[in-house]
């Protein structure tokens, strides 16, 4: 079972949960969320791989229990080529047909230095032709504010996002963003480029302020003035954030509908009700 990006597709991320509370949250999540009939889901790593075994772990539990298209995230960070194939025969074997390959971010984040691994890979490149000679079908992560490892050069983003095409990608997924006009950036200058890949657009319904601000800065991603001085409004009200994140996300996702995009893809943060409220708001459910 591949995903089926079709017009418009409807998809899910997930994070590997730390502990047995944290994985009954997320089973929970997915079992509120798979009426909605997503496209696929998708399981990250953490930074530096550090959640690589939960992730195989959990992505291969979602494919046995629901039958629907799972992603694996697969990282370069802290393996070699030959632990990279190990891991995606294991995904193989569990039934996973599609990975995203991204370089990931070094132990200390998005701007620490790159650490290189003896026998493995510096960039995402590497990894997608790795995973396309297994016979995967391959998506790569794009940055509508530009990558912290570019300096935020989107012109420089533009050209690797071309390279990775070119090695078998067959889809791109965004960080999430604000603007519509930034996705439409990303689509106009791949489009211009001879490009035909489908570029995912990734929102993240907000419920939390502090975290809003934390994942901001762990990605570089900028959050607009207007938006934070709204949320700040609410920073001790948890449900006057959470339908405030419900209303900024239903507006952003109907403008990227109108926009034509291929597919909407949500940052769940293992949590269901506002996403749920989202893709009914838009129409996503029972299509």
């Amino acid at each position: 079972m591949g995903t089926k990006l079709r017009a418009t597709s409807f998809s899910l991320e997930f994070f590997p949960p730390k502990d047995e509370s944290g994985e009954q949250r997320l089973w929970q999540a997915l079992t509120e969320l798979a009426p909605l009939a997503p496209d696929f889901v998708s399981v990250t790593y953490g930074a530096g791989g550090s959640t690589r075994d939960r992730t195989i772990r959990v992505t291969s539990e979602i494919t046995k229990r629901t039958q629907i298209a799972t992603v694996a995230h697969l990282t370069c960070v802290g393996a070699s080529r030959a632990e990279l194939i190990q891991i995606l025969n294991q995904f193989k074997s569990a039934g996973i047909e599609s990975v995203l390959a991204l370089r990931g971010d070094p132990v200390g984040g998005p701007t620490a230095p790159w650490e290189t691994v003896t026998g493995g890979f510096n960039y995402a490149q590497e990894l997608v032709e790795l995973a396309v000679e297994m016979g995967f079908k391959v998506g790569v992560g794009a940055y509508p504010d530009g990558h912290p490892a570019s300096a935020h050069d989107l012109e420089k983003d533009i050209k690797v996002l071309l390279a990775k095409e070119s090695a078998g990608a067959s889809f791109a997924t965004t960080q999430f963003f604000f603007e519509a006009q930034k996705w439409q950036s990303i689509v106009d200058k791949l489009a211009a480029a001879g490009s035909k890949l489908p570029v995912l657009a990734g929102i993240l319904p907000i419920t939390n302020v502090k975290q809003l601000h934390r994942m901001a800065q762990l990605s570089g991603m900028q959050v607009p003035t207007k938006i934070a001085e709204q949320f700040n409004k609410f920073a001790d009200d948890a449900e006057g954030v959470k339908e405030l994140g419900i209303e900024i996300a239903t507006q952003l996702g109907a403008e990227l509908l109108q926009r034509g995009v291929p597919g909407l893809h949500f940052y769940t943060m293992n949590s269901a009700q506002s996403t749920v409220a989202i893709a009914k708001n838009l129409g996503l459910v029972n299509r």
